[in-house]
């Protein structure tokens, strides 16, 4: 297929592209970037790259700024996306998940509860709370507030390829730690998470990995390499590797 650049050098994704083959076309011409650009917010372009291993992310170019002191209007900010197909991926075969001693007896004293269902109109379910608690810890830099508009009208579109899902760790009724991230087929890829408790972050991907691993999935999907994902048993694999193990052969 032909592909398109930006000035930039990076490759433009359009709706009207196939994912997957743009995906397969990065390998076969040895694209070295991570990162794509693409400008169209709509759900269902967003699913199916997400279908086809993308990590989808977004930017903001521009603040808001005077259109002109006459009219005192402002100028809204410009949002693109920035479709993301790491060079490394971490991933974990749940015959290697490990859990760390140190947090073991921690385990007890929590309830892990996920949300897979689609909130109704106005409702601010557990997968609104842990997104909206993730923009707020980490910032909007790259979870901007359009991208996770589109995230919740994926999750309420049952025909969507992929279904985004939240973790919740509850103490005592209180909700101390999430993650948020996409269903595709029987991978489950994490997004983003954050905790406001000490240990609660680590007691969350032990249970969510528990959780991953006894419902069947085929592994689970950490994107960028970091340590302490090493800790619970990922290991490395190239760009190459991963879309043999995620993309279905009918892609």
């Amino acid at each position: 297929m032909r592909l398109r650049y930006t000035q930039s050098g990076h490759i433009f994704i359009g709706p009207e592209d196939d994912p997957p083959a743009i995906a397969r076309a990065m390998l076969e011409t040895g694209y070295d970037e991570e990162f794509c650009i693409a400008m169209d917010f709509a759900p269902d372009f967003i699913a199916r790259l997400m279908a086809a291993g993308f990590l989808v992310m977004s930017v903001v170019l521009d603040e808001p700024m005077d259109k002109g002191a006459e009219s005192g209007e402002k100028s809204g900010p410009i949002y693109i996306l920035t479709p993301k197909l790491h060079l490394e991926r971490s991933i974990i075969f749940f015959e290697n998940f490990h859990e760390p001693r140190s947090a073991r007896r921690l385990l007890p004293r929590y309830e892990l509860r996920t949300d897979r269902e689609p909130s109704t109109p106005g409702d601010f379910s557990l997968f609104d709370s842990v997104l909206e608690c993730c923009a707020t810890v980490h910032g909007e830099d790259w979870l901007t507030p359009p991208l996770r508009e589109s995230f919740r009208q994926i999750r309420a579109n049952p025909g969507c390829p992929v279904r985004p899902i939240a973790f919740g760790l509850y103490r005592e009724g209180r909700l101390t730690a999430g993650e948020f991230g996409v269903i595709a087929g029987k991978v489950y890829t994490s997004y983003s998470g954050y905790y406001d408790e000490d240990s609660a972050g680590t007691v969350q991907l032990i249970l969510t990995g528990r959780y991953l691993r006894d419902a069947g999935f085929a592994f689970w999907d950490l994107g960028m390499p970091l340590e302490y994902k090493t800790r619970l048993g990922a290991r490395e694999v190239e760009r190459g590797e991963f879309l043999e193990l995620f993309l279905p052969e009918e892609y």
